[in-house]
């Protein structure tokens, strides 16, 4: 444990950042999840979840928690799901 104030500010603020990050990047694999399985199944409600995929994988990318090629790669893939 940090003795140092700034230490102790940063260790504190790391743990919370990594929280935010990992409930994120979590949504986003849900969503991500949900819209497999919508499209797996031909939902009605498929492209609407497509949306919602588009959009946390977006968000993560904006954020720094994935690549944005990555993001792209993936948003590609749930395309071709949707089409097929």
């Amino acid at each position: 444990m940090p003795n140092i104030k700034s230490a102790i500010k940063r260790t504190k603020t790391a743990q919370i950042r990594s929280a935010r990050n990992t409930q994120a990047k979590s949504a986003m694999r849900s969503a991500v999840k949900k819209f497999e399985t919508a499209a797996a199944n031909n939902d009605e409600n498929a492209k609407e979840l497509l949306v919602e995929a588009v959009s946390k994988l977006d968000k993560a990318a904006a954020k720094g928690l994935i690549h944005k090629n990555a993001a792209n790669r993936q948003k590609s893939r749930l395309m071709k799901k949707l089409a097929n």
